[in-house]
């Protein structure tokens, strides 16, 4: 890919019913590797608190922490359409902070779009970063930044009372000037009808296959995380034991002394020993 994918990019292919695939990711290794992919949007995630960090949930994310990788991830990954996490307490606490943090994804890590979990009551959010001139993708559904309210995230939209909600957020949320939705958790029936009723593109988080892209952290497509995983989450590939044969192959032929060899140490120039022989000899 020669040039940026703009979210312009994001909408064509939605207009031309093409899927979008799009990961989540956390630092510049995997950007780069993900920047050599069909990928068309990554997605840097507050997740990071716990797939780097070890938290037990998203809330110790800040913004520090979150546009320091984010930048990271743009310099792996030129190219793509990437999309930055607003954090936990970065845009509930009045619509001015909301703005300005907002702002330093785009200034400092050049994001081009800015996702928020959002609620009816952040519907005001939404609309002042819109209204600053920033793109944004409001997540409904499952909302990981309220597990300490709601003590366990369940699925969204499994009865018709709480899809009819659902559908109407996601119309309150455009009307807002949301560019893009992310729903998270919500059934699959419920997102496919918001999908089809929805001009801007739809990106799923385990909300089934009738959105117009798909989104998966990227640790757990290269399975590399261990553990309880999400239901939606799948693994295209065994990496986790790969990487612990490799790490034990390493720490084996440092014991046994055959790491490092000849070919992988610098040496010194042909016939600089000897002289530095006689040197210490004086």
């Amino acid at each position: 890919m020669n040039t940026r994918f703009t979210l312009f990019e994001i909408y064509q292919e939605k207009i031309k019913n093409h899927k979008i695939a799009a990961v989540t990711c956390y630092d510049y290794t995997t950007a780069k590797l993900i920047a050599q992919t069909p990928i068309q949007m990554v997605l840097v995630g507050d997740s990071a608190a716990q797939l780097v960090l070890g938290h037990d949930s998203t809330l110790p994310a800040t913004m520090d922490f979150m546009v320091t990788i984010t930048a990271a991830v743009r310099r792996g990954a030129p190219n793509v359409c990437l999309v930055a996490d607003m954090p936990f307490l970065s845009y509930q606490t009045g619509l001015s902070e909301a703005v300005k943090n907002a702002g330093r994804f785009a200034a400092e890590a050049g994001v081009q779009m800015i996702k928020i979990e959002a609620a009816s009551a952040h519907l005001n959010v939404i609309k002042a970063v819109s209204d600053a001139g920033m793109a944004v993708m409001a997540h409904i559904g499952m909302l990981p930044q309220t597990i300490g309210k709601i003590g366990k995230l369940k699925a969204e939209g499994t009865t018709a009372e709480m899809a009819a909600q659902l559908i109407d957020l996601s119309k309150q949320m455009i009307q807002a000037g949301a560019s893009s939705l992310l729903l998270e958790g919500i059934a699959a029936e419920v997102a496919q009808i918001i999908t089809q009723n929805t001009e801007v593109p739809v990106i799923s988080c385990g909300s089934g296959p009738y959105c117009d892209g798909q989104i998966l952290v990227a640790p757990d497509v290269l399975g590399l995380t261990s553990g309880p995983k999400p239901k939606f989450a799948k693994s295209f590939a065994d990496l986790s034991n790969a990487t612990i044969e490799a790490l034990k192959a390493y720490a084996l032929a440092v014991s046994n002394g055959s790491f490092p060899d000849y070919d992988h140490c610098y040496h010194i120039k042909n016939g600089e020993l000897e002289k530095l022989q006689k040197m210490l000899k004086e």
